[in-house]
């Protein structure tokens, strides 16, 4: 099951600190099939995240295992069951 985790960023300072890791921890997701897509949005105020995890309690043992919830970045988190309707076409 997929999972969309919206997520508002504080502790700003943090960020640019911590992303090359918090990335690093996201590339192990998706090598592990955990991770279906992510980013920030782009005024850096927050990310989507959509996981792939049998259940809630997964989803979010996978946020709070990122550096980023670590270093306290991650300061708001609304997780939601996710279902596709449209892909984007092959590149």
């Amino acid at each position: 099951m997929l999972w969309a985790a919206v997520i508002r960023y504080g502790n700003p300072e943090k960020i640019q600190e911590v992303r090359p890791v918090h990335r690093q921890y996201l590339r192990s997701l998706r090598e592990q099939g955990k991770l279906w897509a992510s980013g920030p949005f782009v005024d850096d105020s927050g990310a989507l995240i959509i996981y792939e995890a049998e259940t809630e309690e997964e989803a979010r043992t996978l946020i709070e295992g990122d550096p980023f919830f670590e270093a306290g970045v991650f300061q708001d988190i609304h997780l939601k069951p996710w279902n596709i309707v449209f892909t984007p076409p092959s590149q």
